[in-house]
């Protein structure tokens, strides 16, 4: 029987993660499609649901080599936010690629039977997934399911990073973790499309890494001069628009001082007790920091903090909109939206506590790739 990797949430406060066998997939539908997924990313969003809160850090592993079984510890305030999940065995992947070796009868289904699709579906950390044909996305030619794998997530939070840009009536904007795979894929879009971009990386390394492929605005947080070099970026691109990955801490407050800053440099403004009338606006959209947002009044009163989501962003456009973005990530795949990893695992090895610990951390430039079926 085909494996899965499940998360489970046990009653006695204890996070379980383990393989679990499951009957091989069939289409449901005429529309339905079988995938075997080769390969499946590791994405942040992912391990909220993988972890469920626990402290990895006292995770115990027993089971087998092929069968490994990790458990973790919750704290009761973790309790508490996951309860509607206890006793309940969840899958884990959002996204993930393979070929599709089944297929219901519509054509649509039929026409994908054989060939390298990406997937969005949910439950991907399996070695084989049912899915509807409309939520694939027929690979290029030529391309590997590693190609696809990161297809839909990443891509498309970049470009409807841009596409509120422009929706919301800004110029250019921020982005808080330029150095990710994300950021790098949003710099090359911004670039292609002529659009300003702020890159806020952590360390000189990865300030390096951007401006080797051509990001004009490169600002380090961990250097003395940060605010002041992000006032100089700000007012050079006039970015009243960011996103942020990192969420706890200082730093979407300081990017709403920073905004308010460089619009006072501009020409003509006038002094208000309430500070410029230019809306400013930071989208948090991860949770790097899970402690509190900490908003340093200094901005006036034009200002917003939010969170903003990739899936409940897409369902504001229009369907055509939605698929050209899609069209534009197969069009690019290799290029625009190419993916790098600096680890690939199949499930067992997944659930190493060593693998744990390092995919765990979450860090800018390593992300680990699962190959749930590649043999």
């Amino acid at each position: 029987m085909p494996l899965q990797l499940c998360s489970l949430i046990r009653p006695d406060a204890t996070l379980e993660l383990s393989l679990a066998d499951v009957p091989m997939p069939e289409p449901a539908t005429p529309d339905e499609v079988v995938v075997r997924v080769e390969a499946a990313p590791l994405n942040p969003s992912d391990l909220g649901l993988l972890f469920g809160g626990a402290d990895m850090a006292k995770a115990q592993a027993s089971g087998s080599a092929g069968r490994p079984v990790v458990t973790a510890p919750i704290s009761p305030p973790a309790m508490a936010a996951m309860a509607a999940r206890v006793g309940q065995s969840m899958p884990v992947g959002n996204e993930g690629a393979g070929t599709v070796v089944a297929a219901g009868a519509s054509p649509a289904a039929q026409a994908l039977l054989g060939r390298k699709v990406a997937a969005l579906g949910g439950a991907m950390y399996s070695e084989y997934r049912a899915v509807p044909a409309a939520q694939c996305l027929l690979l290029p030619e030529g391309a590997s399911a590693v190609d696809g794998a990161s297809c839909f997530v990443n891509p498309l939070t970049a470009l409807s990073m841009v596409e509120t840009m422009r929706l919301e009536g800004h110029r250019a904007l921020v982005h808080t973790v330029g150095a990710s795979n994300l950021g790098q894929m949003l710099n090359r879009i911004c670039l292609k499309d002529g659009v300003e971009l702020v890159n806020i990386v952590r360390k000189p390394e990865q300030a390096a890494l951007l401006r080797a492929q051509g990001a004009r605005h490169v600002v380090d947080s961990s250097t003395p001069d940060f605010m002041a070099a992000l006032t100089d970026a700000l007012a050079a691109t006039g970015a009243t628009l960011a996103f942020d990955a990192i969420g706890g801490g200082r730093l979407a407050g300081q990017l709403l001082v920073a905004m308010e800053a460089a619009i006072l440099r501009q020409p003509g403004q006038e002094y208000s007790r309430y500070g410029s009338s230019v809306h400013k606006q930071v989208y948090v959209y991860g949770s790097l920091d899970r402690g509190p947002i900490e908003l340093a009044r200094g901005f006036g009163m034009a200002w917003g903090v939010g969170g903003w989501l990739l899936f409940p962003f897409l369902q504001k456009l229009t369907p055509g909109r939605v698929q050209q973005l899609k069209q534009r990530v197969a069009d690019e795949l290799t290029t625009t939206f190419a993916s790098h990893y600096t680890k690939q695992l199949d499930l067992a090895q997944a659930l190493a506590l060593d693998a744990i610990a390092g995919y765990g951390r979450m860090a800018t430039g390593e992300k680990v790739l699962l190959r749930p079926s590649a043999g």
